[in-house]
């Protein structure tokens, strides 16, 4: 009954509905100053004005999306409708990231009961399903010039058979962004920190990089404080969850000096009245995110497969030798070089 019942919970959270084709059918003037006194105020205060406005949309900490030369990525699970001819007019678009992986793979074989044999065969189907998808979107999105990425829900369970799930289905190629999303730091619910650094291993003995670490402020911030036990999740680049204005007092954070793609729009404060940026072609509960560059420097920088660059841990310093004969002189300076700690995976 425990099995029924966990396939139950899967099932229940997972019942496809129906997607959207992915190829729809359609596709005053100011009072005058009379004074040139006043003229001079005027002028100083427009230009004030003027320079704190470009200040503002300039910083990449705050609404940086209001600034129109920032390049913006949009991320999508399979429930998000997609009118594909619609998002390719907004041409700040760069990127589209989809969901592949959700934990644990479906067992091999379905075994149990009558009940249990059933519910095993949906959550198979629903992975073919989803899985076709995946790849339809990613042929879509690559036609239209964009980047593509995919992402991995962590769940409790075992992190290396997580990543090669992962792996086995989004098939990456080279230049494909690879992303592990860590929704919060309870290993009740989600994947522990512990084990996301044997996922993130084991992406690495694979394919030979790094994924993206997609996570939120608290879970960021316990993992910058801990960078001493997460060596590797704390040089990651960081797809920053933050859904709000201004982020400037949360950087630098650790070994993060700043985000690789900040998720700023999304359902929890996106809705139909009022939303910080609104994708063509994308419903209210769409992902909208922006990196802290234009659209060629992202396109260079992904799909961001390496680590952050951080000092080296020193572990001593020691002298360096000199001859016997500066030694019996006297007049030596002793000169003293680090030893660093090797590079650790």
């Amino acid at each position: 009954m425990k099995r029924t019942a966990h396939l139950l919970r899967r099932l229940k959270s997972v019942v496809p509905t129906p997607f959207k084709p992915l190829f729809p059918a359609h596709v005053v003037a100011p009072k005058p100053l009379h004074t040139f006194g006043r003229h001079a105020l005027a002028i100083l205060a427009l230009a004030a004005t003027m320079a704190l406005s470009t200040a503002a949309t300039a910083s990449d900490f705050s609404e940086p999306w209001k600034n129109a030369d920032r390049a913006l990525v949009v991320d999508a699970y399979e429930y998000n409708s997609i009118d594909w001819a619609q998002l390719a007019t907004d041409k700040r678009v760069v990127g589209f990231i989809n969901k592949a992986s959700d934990g644990m793979p479906p067992a091999y074989f379905c075994l149990g009961n009558d009940i249990e044999v059933k519910l095993c065969k949906a959550l198979w189907k629903r992975h073919a399903v989803t899985r076709e998808l995946f790849q339809t979107r990613r042929v879509v999105a690559k036609a239209l010039g964009l980047k593509w990425g995919a992402y991995h829900l962590a769940r409790p369970g075992n992190p290396v058979e997580q990543a090669n799930n992962f792996l086995d289905f989004a098939e990456p190629a080279p230049d494909d962004l690879m992303a592990l999303d860590i929704e919060g730091n309870d290993p009740s619910q989600w994947m522990s920190l512990d084990d996301a650094e044997e996922f993130v291993r084991q992406v690495h003995r694979r394919i030979g990089r790094f994924p993206v670490l997609y996570t939120n402020g608290k879970t960021a911030r316990y993992i910058a404080d801990n960078s001493y036990r997460y060596r590797l999740l704390s040089r990651l680049p960081l797809w920053y969850a933050r859904y709000t204005n201004d982020i400037d007092v949360h950087f630098p954070m650790g070994n993060w000096q700043g985000y690789a793609l900040w998720q700023f729009s999304a359902q929890a404060n996106c809705g139909r009245f009022r939303c910080p940026y609104r994708v063509a072609g994308t419903p209210n509960d769409i992902d909208v995110n922006v990196a802290p560059t234009d659209a060629a420097t992202l396109r260079t920088q992904w799909p961001f497969g390496g680590l952050i660059d951080v000092p080296p841990d020193y572990l001593a310093s020691i002298p360096l030798p000199v001859s016997r004969e500066a030694g019996l002189a006297g007049n030596v300076t002793i000169t003293y070089a680090s030893v660093a700690a090797p590079p650790t995976l």
